[in-house]
């Protein structure tokens, strides 16, 4: 267990994924357009990014823009793609050798956007602090839909027998194959559901949710949901006393 108060710096989560969540309405409270609360989001962006860098995460992922999200308002979209592109800048990656990834159907985005994209992630490849990864046209069915398709086409074009397929062989054809699941998931904006993120890799992940509206998520609503995190037992099926054995 940890103090209430303080973050145990040997038991910092490998993975955070985040799904941020809020902008909208913080704007709108303020009588803003939605577009604003998304600008005021990428500001929360570099904040948390430095601080899992320091605190020592590996792996940051942020869902940034749903499939379903492509049914929005028309202005809003390409705010959101605008927002993409002017958010992608060195200072966020370079200043804290961050390397950058994205995850999502990338084929449904602007060229433009497609270019940035592949650019930021070249010039940022021998970066070792952390891995931020942005999940963009991105949802958990379409990305097991399209996992399947290529074990499909695997196993027809004989690459691949019917037999030897595992949970493994899923997880190896998913977007996030080149990393570890999440050990924490937070949601910031008070909602309490998934929102087709992730589902196959939150198996064993622990939940964290509060109603902070991302453009407000700080360093000490970050620090709150770690610590929250290490205060559980994470017993992946195990009994609690099978998980405190294993840990003399």
């Amino acid at each position: 267990m940890t103090d209430n108060n303080i973050i145990d710096m040997e038991r910092i989560p490998q993975h955070i994924a985040i799904i941020m969540d809020g902008n909208g309405r913080w704007a709108m409270e303020r009588g803003k357009e939605r577009s604003y609360g998304h600008q005021a989001g990428v500001d929360t962006v570099r904040r948390i990014t430095a601080e899992c860098t320091r605190l020592g995460v590996k792996y940051l992922t942020l869902y940034t823009f749903s499939t379903e999200n492509w049914n929005r308002p028309e202005e809003e979209v390409s705010a959101l793609m605008g927002l993409v592109l002017s958010s992608l800048e060195d200072e966020i990656f370079m200043k804290n050798n961050v390397r950058f990834r994205v995850i999502g159907d990338t084929d449904r985005l602007p060229e433009s956007v497609r270019i940035k994209l592949q650019e930021t992630m070249e010039h940022t490849a021998a970066n070792d602090a952390m891995t931020m990864v942005v999940a963009l046209s991105y949802s958990a069915r379409d990305e097991i839909t399209r996992a399947v398709r290529k074990i499909a086409k695997d196993v027809k074009d004989g690459n691949t027998d019917i037999e030897s397929i595992e949970e493994q062989t899923i997880t190896d054809n998913l977007d996030t194959c080149f990393m570890t699941d999440p050990d924490l998931l937070i949601r910031t904006g008070g909602e309490l559901r998934i929102s087709n993120y992730m589902l196959w890799q939150i198996a064993y992940s622990e939940l964290y949710f509060c109603d902070t509206y991302w453009p407000d998520f700080g360093e000490k609503e970050l620090h709150d949901a770690i610590i929250s995190y290490q205060g559980r037992q994470r017993r992946f099926g195990k009994t609690e006393a099978q998980v405190e054995e294993n840990n003399k």
